[in-house]
Order: C-alpha cells, then structure tokens, then sequence
C-alpha cells in the first residue's frame, strides 16, 4: 500500500524589503512521504522569495512528478515564465528546464550543495536565464524545526538575508547568490 502525501496549510505573511515586496498568502503544500521538514521548508521559503502581488505563482506535484519543478508561475498563454527548483538538481534538468522557461531559479541546500555547484557550475556557463543560490545547511535545518501541520510565518527578507518566525520558533537564512555571480 502506498503512502499518501501529508497535508500541510501555510499563512504567510512576507516583508520583503529587497524586492519592495508585502503581502500575506494562504498556501496549501503537499509533503509527498518521502521529503523531508527540510525540503517541505525550503519550498515554503522559496515560496515567500518569489511571490508577488499577481499571485500565479504555485506549487506543483513535485516529487511526484518528474517533468514538474517544485515552483512555477505560468503566463496568461500557459508559457511558463519562472521554474523554482529547491536541491542539487543534476545539469541534464536543468538545461532542459532553461529551454522550457524563461526564468529558472535554483535554491540549493544540504551539507554537499558547495560540492555539488563546484561540479556543476561549468556545465551551466552558456544558460543566460539561469540564476543559483546557496542556503547554508545549518540554516535550512533550524528552519525545519518550524515545520507544522498548519503554521503562520512571518518572513522578513533585507540585505539578501531572511528571517523566518512561527509559532515553533524562529530561523535565519543567509542567501547567497552563486550564479550569476555578485559583483
């Protein structure tokens, strides 16, 4: 017998003063049996990093779809304009996803995201619609200790730092920028 995904419901309330963005959105997220508080947490993150005031921006089936990223927001023609992918996606998905959309973004965490950019940055130099970001690993592990089956966050983000606060505590997640590079 199957396992089922876990439902979890989401108010989040996002101050976004690099990107001149506020506003609050009441999300429904799946958590498919095999993920984990933290990737469940880093999707909700790379949620409040991307919305906007049009609000088209969605989850999509995930890990249980293949050709799906974990983020997208689609155009009125049904073009997808952004593709979220939050891990160390291999080159092959993300080439692919490049050629799909017209923005692809990537939030990479875990103990090995340094390594795995380090093997793959070269591969990636000729994307111009591509941009990486590195979350650091004890950051995105305190903020799984904020994972609830329903929660409130508040995320504040300035000086591309976010500081994420619920009811089960508080995390704060340095964000850099990997490619393109800053200068």
């Amino acid at each position: 017998m199957a396992l089922r995904s876990t439902v979890y419901k989401a108010d989040i309330h996002i101050a976004d003063n690099d990107r001149a963005y506020y506003g609050s959105h009441a999300v429904t997220v799946a958590r498919h049996p095999s993920e984990t508080d933290e990737r469940l947490m880093v999707r909700l993150l790379a949620f409040a990093l991307q919305a906007d005031a049009e609000d088209r921006l969605a989850f999509t089936r995930g890990l249980s779809e293949a050709d799906e990223p974990d983020l997208w927001r689609h155009d009125l023609t049904g073009a997808i304009e952004l593709w979220v992918e939050t891990g160390l996606p291999d080159e092959r998905r993300l080439l692919k996803a490049c050629g799909r959309a017209q923005q692809v973004i990537v939030y990479a965490y875990g103990r090995n995201a340094e390594l795995w950019w380090a093997g793959i940055r070269n591969k990636l130099t000729r994307t111009r619609n591509l941009t990486v970001y590195g979350l650091p690993a004890d950051a995105t592990q305190a903020l799984a200790g904020l994972a609830e089956r329903g929660m409130s966050l508040n995320v504040n983000v300035q000086d591309a730092s976010a500081w994420i606060s619920g009811d089960a505590g508080e995390a704060s997640v340095d964000i850099a920028r990997w490619m393109p590079e800053s200068r």
